[in-house]
């Protein structure tokens, strides 16, 4: 197959599209041929998807962050289906927090993700479809292929919109986590999951997750699978910011699980509503584009996608 690459210039603090000859070079080599976008503003990307797969492409590949990577999966998908059963998503991983390349195991380098490309395994992969509520006050709906989360994450994503990406994934969030934090206090929000009795508290964060990693490279959700039909929840209450100074390594390498003030539930619905008038914001593969109230569901099997071989 063919891919057809839309790419996100401005990824990796700009060096995607300083230095595309390289990806050029890599996919040229591992598959021959191939066809390239490059987005010019945010959501493009999911519109070239829907484009290119109504169009007949069928290897449609994601060059970039994880938020290029979710918006065109969002564009692939269509009412928890894909707009072409034939399509196959792919992607060659340029962004800061690499929490999707994590969670699926891809490479990081361009010329073994273009290897991946043209010799790995394709798989079905669940998908999240998150109906939430827009910064222009209106309903809106996206699908997100990792994981999608309210509370202090929301924050996060914000800041780093306003001070960039340009030290790199790890350092980036943690920066940028330690800045929310600092004016940060547990949000009282209203949650049930699988249509349960409502549970009312305040949070730090609640996790919504497909994919184990989020906040570049957190292990949120240790035990997540992306093939089980299941959310695996996370919830964290009283993280400020001296438990996240101290703790920080537990959350990066899935211990935190172990914490008091870490839940942990799977379902295959959430439901959360602010209390009070509290604006909370929303996480979605590492964009910010709402707040709550939202609607979780799980879409088993919605995704069908390129990734390594089993290693012998």
């Amino acid at each position: 197959m063919k891919p057809f690459l839309i790419v996100n210039p401005a990824s990796a603090a700009g060096s995607t599209g300083r230095h595309f000859d390289r990806i050029a070079r890599a996919v040229r080599s591992a598959i021959g041929s191939f066809e390239a976008v490059f987005t010019r503003r945010q959501g493009e990307a999911k519109e070239l998807a829907r484009e290119a797969a109504r169009g007949g492409e069928r290897l449609v590949v994601a060059v970039g962050g994880d938020g290029t990577a979710s918006e065109v999966v969002d564009g692939l998908v269509d009412e928890g289906r894909l707009v072409d059963p034939e399509v196959l998503f792919g992607c060659i991983p340029r962004g800061t927090g690499g929490d999707l390349r994590r969670s699926l195991g891809w490479p990081e380098s361009p010329e073994d993700a273009a290897r991946t490309l043209a010799s790995g395994a394709t798989v079905s992969c669940d998908l999240g479809l998150v109906e939430f509520l827009g910064h222009g006050g209106r309903t809106e709906r996206r699908h997100f292929v990792n994981v999608s989360s309210f509370g202090i994450s929301g924050n996060v994503v914000r800041e780093l919109a306003r001070g960039g990406k340009w030290m790199g994934g790890k350092l980036s969030y943690t920066l940028a986590s330690a800045k929310a934090l600092l004016r940060y206090r547990d949000l009282p929000v209203r949650w049930r999951a699988d249509g349960g009795a409502w549970t009312e508290e305040a949070v730090t964060a609640f996790c919504v997750c497909n994919g184990r990693y989020f906040g570049g490279g957190m292990a949120v959700a240790p035990e997540a699978r992306m093939d089980d039909g299941w959310f695996d929840l996370t919830v964290w209450k009283g993280l400020g910011l001296m438990a996240f100074v101290t703790k920080r390594h537990m959350l990066y390498d899935g211990s935190h699980v172990r914490l008091p003030n870490t839940r942990r539930a799977r379902a295959r619905t959430v439901e959360a509503e602010p209390v009070d008038g509290a604006e909370v914001l929303l996480d979605v593969d590492g964009e910010q584009p709402g707040r709550l109230p939202a609607r979780w569901t799980i879409l088993p099997g919605a995704l069908r996608i390129r990734v390594p071989l089993p290693r012998s």
